[in-house]
């Protein structure tokens, strides 16, 4: 039943119950029917009547519907504010009321709609430029952008679709914008300076893109691009003019990488004695994953520099320069160092994986835990770079800096709560003491491998040599092109086949048409 907290309230329930049944349904109440104004109706009557258009309405096909029937609507109906505050309701006949209107025609909108005309990129200059960025690699399938689909998007993917949503590019795809990247990296790793290379819109000519002084004039591309991208990837500075066949690959004059780790169980002195012994030249195919895909022949890399460092607390990181890096390159030379830090290994066992006669193939090993990995730079010949405050001035920039604030203070509170929990955790244990016999091996990811008998790296079984992994890869790709070609003549044929016979089957069925046919 209603309760009201006034007979005043009940009235005003009344009036806007009548007010509302008169103008959404379009009725009038018969004359039999008390007089029509439900303002009379008693408290009983006015429920028997909701109860009544309630059943009628059910019974009543859609198709039916008269047109009067049809104006109604099955959500709220238009009530009085104040009537509707003025109410207290016990159980639920309001929801009765709302049941009761069928169907909601709405007036048709006499606004103007607005039309999305395409966006008409050869009304524009273009301009070639490279952009500097930073990303946490954990939350990518690594860099490159994958023509199939990948578990995890790219970076560059996210950075090409941001780039094609702002109008900067044509297509989310890096054939469409004379693509070049650095330095590649794979699933988990980060890079703090990594460099693109691009073809971009600009609200500048060609000839105003010469001088300095019109950059303020140009597009804000920090921002634009910034606005679109998630926290964990920043464009960091943007050069407007690089210097002439600059290519973001082939240009730089080096990579360097960090790889960090925590000291414990590890002799750092031992590790970073080791560390030198890759500096200079040397044939890396047994600190590197093969790539059949590649046919990559050469292996010999040099190495600028490599060192131990440390970074704080019991925190250190191997420092690394060279020119360039094979796949999987710095986890394997660091997967080694981690096992000379823990003793397993000696020092001159690098040495020996240099050195082909002695092992001709890679031996089997786990290479490092990608997450520590980070590409620190790409360091390139004198270039104009300008950061993303000074490009597109601080009152654009303000909000993503904030929202990257953000980022970092969640994983500055993480660590410090998981700080807060280690001890309670570890409180009673002992650090394992390698043996030959029993421990972890360490492979900077904390958790380590166990084993029971350490299986020294020379009495390891060796791997495939890169001339089969290239052969097979080869031969894979000439057996997959001639299966393709055959689906492709087959599908040919059969379109052929199925064109034949609608052709033939309209040519006999207009054959049996003619006069001479009929008769």
């Amino acid at each position: 039943m209603l309760r009201y907290r006034s007979s005043a309230s009940w009235m005003m329930f009344k009036r806007t119950f009548s007010s509302v049944l008169k103008s959404e349904m379009g009725q009038k109440v018969s004359s039999g029917s008390a007089s029509g104004d439900y303002d009379k109706w008693s408290k009983d009557q006015l429920i028997e009547r909701i109860k009544e258009l309630e059943t009628n309405q059910d019974s009543k096909p859609m198709s039916a519907c008269s047109s009067e029937d049809t104006i109604v609507s099955p959500v709220t109906p238009v009530v009085d504010a104040s009537a509707l505050k003025a109410t207290s309701v016990a159980s639920s006949p309001i929801s009765s009321v709302r049941s009761v209107t069928p169907v909601d025609v709405q007036a048709p909108s006499t606004k103007k709609q607005k039309t999305i005309r395409p966006f008409d990129m050869s009304k524009y200059s273009k301009r070639f430029i490279a952009l500097r960025f930073a990303y946490l690699g954990w939350n990518y399938n690594g860099l490159a952008f994958q023509q199939e689909p990948t578990p995890l998007p790219t970076v560059e993917e996210v950075i090409l679709k941001a780039m094609a949503l702002s109008k900067l590019i044509s297509e989310p795809t890096p054939d469409s914008c004379k693509f070049s990247r650095c330095g590649r990296t794979d699933k988990g790793v980060s890079a703090m300076n990594q460099v693109i290379s691009l073809e971009v819109r600009s609200s500048l000519t060609e000839e105003e893109q010469k001088l300095k002084e019109n950059d303020n004039k140009e597009l804000k591309y920090m921002s634009m691009i910034n606005s679109l991208l998630p926290p964990d990837i920043r464009m960091t500075a943007v050069c407007l003019r690089p210097p002439e066949k600059f290519d973001a690959r082939f240009s730089c004059d080096y990579r360097h990488y960090r790889y960090l780790f925590k000291k414990q169980g590890l002799d750092i002195d031992i590790m970073n004695e080791a560390a030198k012994r890759y500096e200079g030249g040397h044939d890396f195919r047994n600190f590197c994953k093969i790539d059949g895909s590649k046919q990559i022949t050469n292996y010999r890399r040099e190495v600028h520099s490599a060192k131990i460092l440390h970074l704080k607390d019991d925190f250190y990181f191997l420092d690394l320069k060279g020119s360039a890096f094979l796949w999987h390159q710095v986890r394997c030379m660091m997967a080694m160092l981690f096992l000379i830090g823990q003793k397993l290994e000696k020092p001159s066992i690098i040495d020996d994986l240099f050195d082909i006669e002695k092992f001709p193939t890679k031996p089997v090993y786990e290479m490092a835990n990608e997450i520590p990995l980070v590409l620190y730079d790409c360091v390139f010949p004198e270039m104009e770079w300008i950061n993303a405050v000074a490009a597109d001035g601080m009152k654009k920039y303000f909000k993503h800096l904030a929202v990257f604030r953000g980022i970092t203070l969640d994983y500055q509170t993480k660590a410090n709560v998981i700080g807060l929990m280690e001890p309670l955790v570890m409180e009673g244990s002992e650090e394992v003491v390698n043996t030959p016999f029993r421990g972890t091996m360490n492979v900077g990811d904390g958790a380590g491998r166990n084993y029971t008998n350490y299986v020294p790296i020379e009495k390891r079984d060796l791997g495939e040599s890169f001339v089969v992994k290239n052969r097979r890869h080869k031969e894979k790709k000439r057996l997959r092109a001639i299966a393709n070609s055959l689906a492709n003549s087959e599908a040919i044929s059969r379109a052929d086949s199925e064109v034949n016979s609608e052709v033939n089957s309209e040519v006999n069925s207009d054959y049996a048409d003619t006069p001479e046919n009929k008769s």
